[in-house]
C-alpha cells in the first residue's frame, strides 16, 4: 500500500507558510494596534485604500484550519479557476494553488489592493513552487477582477470586509451553479453581506463553519439570471 503525499507536505511550500506565519506572529499585533489607534483619530472610518496603507507591514495570514479547508475543497472540486479576493501575502493562495498543482490543472487568480503586498505574495509563490498556478492582479479588485477567463468555480473572499458584498455582486454573473463561496473572518462580516448569502431567493445555500475565527461557506445553487 502506498502513503499518499499531499503538495502541503512539499517542504518548499511548508517553509513559506512557515515564515508567512512567523512574520505575523512577530509584526501583525503591534501594526494593527497602531492601525486602530491612528483609524479612532479620523473623523470618517479608513476607506480600503487608506486600511491597506495602515496594515501594509500586517502579513494577515488565512487561519491554517481554514487553509487546509481550502486546499481540501480544490482538491475534491478540481476547480478550473478559483478567484481570491484580498491576497495579503499570499498563505490562502498558497493553500489553493499548492492542490491546484496537486490536481496538474486549473488556476487561481487573487487580487491585493496594496503593490508591496501583490509583490511579496508574488515572491512567496515562485519560492514555494507555486508561481505557475498563480496570478496576481494589483489594484481594486472591483476592477481588477472584472475581467476572468471563464466561469468562477471557487471564491475566497479575505479582504476588506466592507467589500465583500460588491466584490461578491460583481462575480455573481461568472460564479457557475455549484459553485463555492468561503469567506472569511466570521464575527467581522456586516450584516448585508451574510443577509445576502442566508437569504431564499438570493441563490445561495449557507452556513456558518467553526475554522479558525469562524468562516461563511456558501454554494452557489443557480445561476444569475
Amino acid at each position: 500500500m502506498t502513503t499518499a503525499t499531499t503538495g502541503l507536505a512539499d517542504p518548499r511550500v511548508g517553509a513559506v507558510l512557515d515564515e508567512i506565519a512567523r512574520t505575523a506572529e512577530r509584526n501583525d499585533p503591534d501594526v494593527m494596534k497602531r492601525a486602530y489607534a491612528t483609524a479612532a483619530d479620523w473623523p470618517q472610518p479608513p476607506t480600503a485604500q487608506e486600511a491597506a496603507e495602515l496594515c501594509a507591514q500586517a502579513a494577515l495570514p488565512v487561519h491554517p484550519q481554514v487553509g487546509t479547508f481550502l486546499y481540501q475543497l480544490v482538491r475534491s472540486l478540481r476547480p478550473a479557476l478559483v478567484v481570491e479576493f484580498g491576497t495579503s501575502f499570499g498563505a490562502s493562495t498558497i493553500y489553493a494553488a499548492a492542490a491546484l498543482r496537486d490536481n496538474g490543472s486549473g488556476r487561481i487568480i487573487g487580487s491585493e489592493l496594496h503593490p508591496g503586498k501583490a509583490d511579496r505574495a508574488r515572491s512567496h509563490l515562485e519560492r514555494a513552487g507555486l508561481a505557475d498556478f498563480a496570478e496576481i492582479r494589483t489594484g481594486d479588485a472591483r476592477e481588477q477582477l472584472g475581467t476572468l477567463p471563464g466561469p468562477v468555480d471557487l471564491l475566497l473572499l479575505d479582504g476588506w470586509k466592507e467589500l465583500y458584498l460588491p466584490v461578491l455582486k460583481l462575480l455573481e454573473p461568472q460564479l457557475r451553479a455549484g459553485g463555492l463561496v468561503v469567506s472569511d473572518n466570521l464575527p467581522m462580516l456586516p450584516p448585508e453581506f451574510t443577509d445576502h448569502v442566508r437569504t431564499a431567493g438570493n441563490g445561495y445555500l449557507s452556513q456558518q463553519l467553526p475554522l479558525g475565527d469562524g468562516i461563511e461557506f456558501s454554494v452557489r445553487l443557480q445561476e444569475a439570471a
